[in-house]
């Protein structure tokens, strides 16, 4: 059995799931080390974000902004109208948070759990790039699809705004360090959590449901969520981090979900930029105003799709792999 459990007797273990069974047999897992480990994440992530505040914050202040409608609206620091910066300058910083979160982040899986990074990103030996990369060709093509739906739909809502030499600095940024920000994420929430969740439930769908609602939460203090409202902006973020995690149960891996969230952030960057978007490169496209609704429904079909085709493709039958 070519994975990483093949030689421990499945009748002594909780799971059927080879994911939940790499979190299970591999390293140390102590509760503390959980809590300490996401310590340590957040630390990197907020450590470099409090060294950057500073001087964002009096660019903003030397600007025009007040120390009330910063208090209000955070996101104003990252605006490059608002603290007079080039735009990729702002996108470098937003990926530093990241690329800190994530080192502290893999410290307490090396030095805390002693566990390898393989053991959670999948349940097989080693990562399964030609799924990573048939999902990101998969979901890309309907992104765009869904891009062009759009602006045939209403073109008058996008603008064409392609900046070649501030494009291709923000592409080369977003190459280099968009795999490292969509990861962290899907590690942490449909990975690392969902393991450990899984040694205290003993099941999958219980910590697929919390991290969902994790994941959907983390999201509140977006732009998105101050231009449309928590309920529909929470609804998108919790039913797509419902579905990226089940996903990488029925596949027992985060190929599918990483491949997936790769494209979902990198093609749309590259395509569209929105003053509500929480990163703002330069793109091909200025989308004026956005309808969350219609987003939301095109994502249901993008989903529908990708599930069918996945389904298909993989020839998934053990819908169990989900609950235990």
């Amino acid at each position: 059995m070519d994975n990483i459990v093949q030689d421990t007797p499945k009748k002594e273990l909780p799971f059927n799931n080879l994911y939940l069974l790499s979190g299970l047999v591999t390293g140390n897992n102590a509760f503390w080390m959980y809590a300490f480990t996401i310590i340590l994440m957040i630390v990197g992530y907020l450590g470099f974000g409090s060294i950057l505040t500073i001087p964002l914050l009096s660019r903003a202040l030397e600007n025009g902004s007040t120390m009330t409608q910063i208090t209000e609206n955070s996101n104003m620091l990252f605006n490059s109208d608002v603290v007079k910066l080039d735009r990729n300058i702002i996108l470098f910083i937003q990926f530093g948070l990241f690329v800190f979160g994530a080192i502290g982040f893999y410290a307490g899986i090396k030095f805390l759990h002693k566990k390898t990074l393989t053991s959670v990103l999948t349940g097989f030996q080693k990562f399964r790039f030609k799924r990573f990369w048939f999902a990101f060709a998969l979901w890309g093509i309907l992104v765009s699809v869904a891009v062009a739906i759009k602006y045939f739909s209403n073109p008058g809502n996008m603008t064409f705004d392609l900046n070649m030499p501030g494009f291709l600095f923000s592409l080369l940024l977003m190459v280099i360090f968009m795999p490292i920000q969509t990861g962290i994420e899907e590690v942490i929430f449909r990975g690392y959590l969902i393991q450990g969740l899984s040694q205290i439930f003993k099941s999958g769908i219980i910590p697929l449901v919390i991290t969902s609602l994790l994941f959907g939460l983390a999201h509140m203090s977006n732009p998105e969520v101050q231009a449309y409202g928590w309920p529909i902006m929470l609804t998108y973020f919790v039913f797509f981090a419902l579905f990226m995690g089940a996903l990488t149960l029925l596949d027992e891996g985060l190929e599918l979900a990483f491949g997936i969230h790769f494209a979902n952030n990198i093609v749309s960057s590259v395509l569209v930029n929105s003053q509500d978007s929480v990163i703002k490169p330069y793109s091909v496209f200025e989308e004026k105003t956005s309808n969350p609704y219609i987003e939301i429904v095109l994502w249901f079909c993008m989903a529908l799709i990708t599930f069918g085709i996945f389904w298909k493709r993989y020839r998934w039958t053990n819908f169990k792999l989900i609950l235990k």
